[in-house]
């Protein structure tokens, strides 16, 4: 079947919607907790019309329950970076020149944990 869109680009470009896309940051909640907060919002929207004031303590209910699942998440999240730098730091005082290089790098990635988490929060 001939396709238009991909007709139209130039050469080496015919790549499908998949092999474009590069791979994301992981989600800050697992998807069964996201999903569960969404139908939650849903059933709010979808019974507005009925009972606006159930609707609406209910999507105020669902952004309440998203904020502190955001919360818990971040500081878990803070926590595991922190322990793994924390660790480096108290192992630096007693290590070879080589070693020191090693835990550079390993700090350097925590650094960029930090940075990548505060820039996705700072995109909300």
């Amino acid at each position: 079947m001939y396709d238009q869109t991909r007709a139209q680009q130039p050469a080496g470009q015919n790549r499908t919607t998949a092999e474009r896309r590069t791979p994301g940051p992981e989600p800050l909640l697992p998807s069964a907790q996201r999903e569960q907060v969404l139908q939650r919002l849903r059933h709010a929207l979808n019974t507005f019309a009925d009972t606006p004031h159930d609707a609406l303590a209910e999507a105020e209910s669902a952004y309440d329950e998203a904020t502190a699942q955001l919360v818990s998440a971040l500081a878990a999240r803070r926590e595991l970076l922190r322990a793994g730098w924390a660790e480096q730091d108290s192992a630096a005082d007693a290590a070879e020149p080589a070693d020191l290089t090693s835990q550079s790098d390993e700090l350097r990635h925590a650094l960029r944990q930090y940075r990548e988490i505060t820039q996705r929060l700072l995109q909300l």
